[in-house]
Formats: C-alpha cells, structure tokens, sequence
C-alpha cells in the first residue's frame, strides 16, 4: 500500500506519523507556540529530528468555535514554512481548506493537500484534479468550524461518516484524481461527540471498505479531556493510547503534536506483534 504525492510515494506497510506544525496563534493545543515563521520552522527541524515522516502546516486553526481567517492572512503565515520544509527530505502537507491557498502552495510544490473539508470549496477538486501527483486528504466533518458543534445529530453515525468519505471520493476520482492520491480521515472532534468519537474508533476499520488509507487525529483531542480529567498539555498518554487503538482499527497515517513519543510507541507496538501492522513494520 502506497500513498502517491508530488515528490514521494508515501510506503504504508507501517504507519506513518504526521506531525503537526500550526503556523497559527489560536490553534487549541499549541497556539501561538509556533507563529511566528522562524518558530515553526524549527519545530519542523525538531520533528525531523524526532523521525517524523510527513510534515503537516497550517495557517487557520480548525478548532470547534473558532473564527475563520481570510486566504491572505493564512498564506502570509505558511508560505516561509512551506518554502523551507519543502527542502528538509520528507513529504509535505498543507492543511488548508480554502482553494486559493491550496494553489499558492501547489505552486510552491507541496506534496499532500490536506482538507478538513474535503475538497468542497469552488475549484479545490478541479484544483487537485489538475495537479499529475499530489496527495490529497479527504475528511469527514459538518459545517464550519465554528458551528460543527452544533451539527452532531446522526441516525447512524458510522453509516453516514463512510457515506460522506465515499461521496467525496468518488467526487474526487470522478474530477480526474487518482484513487493511488487518496486518503480518508474520519474526522475525530470534528462535529462529533466525545461520545460520537469513541464509538467512531470502535468501528474504524469497518472504513477500510471504502477501499483507502486512513489517516487520523486523536492528539490532544477534547474527548481525551474529557474522559480523563487532564489539561490539553496533560494529555500525551491519552493521545499514545488512542493512536495505538486507531493503528488496531487500521489506520495507516497518525497525525500528531508529539512525534518522538509517537514514533516510539509505534516501535514497541511493532516489536510486540501489535494488531494494525504488517510482519516487516518494525524493520
């Protein structure tokens, strides 16, 4: 199993962690950590160095409630992270959902457009449909980020999640992108119950009949909060624990702030025959 991208096709026989690089100030985990250009850019060294796999950078944070910003401000945030990570060796991802960011960045030459939107916006598919390679990341959420809160009544939550990941990815090979292109994320925390969530992870692999990766993104996530009792910052082991559960249940991309803690629990999850992993993960 590959996932094919700009510069890279992506070996998926182990999973492979995302680490997040949030070139935001209100972002709910690390905002204004790394806002300024020169800071991201060396969280991007210091994942690197941790054994991240893919880097993925954002300039609009996604949070529930939060207030959208205009195309303009969110590139003046990532382009300068964008043009350094493009040279440190590994693939890229822009976590945008607004078309004309996703242009600018393809432009740059990124490797994976990353949309909690799922290519939805006027143009995205046509966009991504015209690009020969670059990945793209198909995730399941209602509404907008400020009101996906509200937007959590479901019949039958994991019917309908797989209906709309399909819908989209149809839509996606329909406009010309190629199923190789293609990844799924559920959407954990995002027009979802705690609840919601956990019932969600239960029945993950029952997505992998829609015949694509998953990536997903439990780290730090409220549902950790609010099963445990700790803060944001209290929350790696949560986050370790819901990872591993999400790579039992088949996914294959873990997107996550803390990588070296990550990579590490991937390595003895293999070493231990952990279920998720194929027999050459941990060489």
């Amino acid at each position: 199993m590959h996932w094919q991208t700009t510069r890279f096709s992506i070996d998926l026989d182990r999973p492979r962690v995302m680490g997040i690089v949030n070139a935001t100030p209100d972002s709910f985990s690390d905002g204004g950590r790394h806002g300024e250009a020169a800071a991201a850019i060396d969280h991007c060294e210091r994942l690197l160095g941790e054994g991240v796999d893919i880097l993925d950078i954002g300039g609009e944070s996604t949070r529930p409630g939060s207030a959208p910003v205009d195309a303009e401000t969110e590139w003046q945030r990532i382009a300068p992270v964008l043009r350094a990570a493009l040279s440190m060796g590994v693939p890229v991802s822009v976590d945008t959902r607004r078309t004309e960011v996703m242009r600018h960045a393809l432009d740059l030459g990124v490797d994976i457009v990353n949309d909690v939107q799922a290519l939805t916006a006027p143009g995205a598919l046509e966009l991504l449909a015209a690009q020969a390679e670059t990945g793209v990341c198909l995730m399941h959420m209602r509404g907008e980020p400020g009101t996906m809160q509200r937007l959590t009544d479901y019949r039958d939550l994991v019917p309908e999640v797989a209906a709309h990941l399909a819908e989209r990815a149809a839509a996606a090979r329909a406009a010309g992108i190629a199923a190789a292109r293609i990844t799924l994320d559920p959407g954990y925390g995002f027009a979802k119950t705690a609840e919601q969530n956990w019932a969600l992870l239960r029945r993950q692999r029952e997505l992998l009949d829609l015949g694509y990766p998953l990536l997903v993104g439990w780290s730090r996530k409220r549902s950790l909060g609010e099963l445990t009792g700790r803060a944001v910052d209290e929350r790696l082991p949560a986050s370790l624990a819901a990872a591993l559960a999400a790579v039992a249940q088949g996914a294959r991309v873990l997107r996550v702030h803390d990588v070296a803690a990550t990579v590490d629990a991937l390595k003895v999850w293999a070493a231990a025959g952990g279920p998720g992993l194929t027999d050459n993960t941990a060489h």
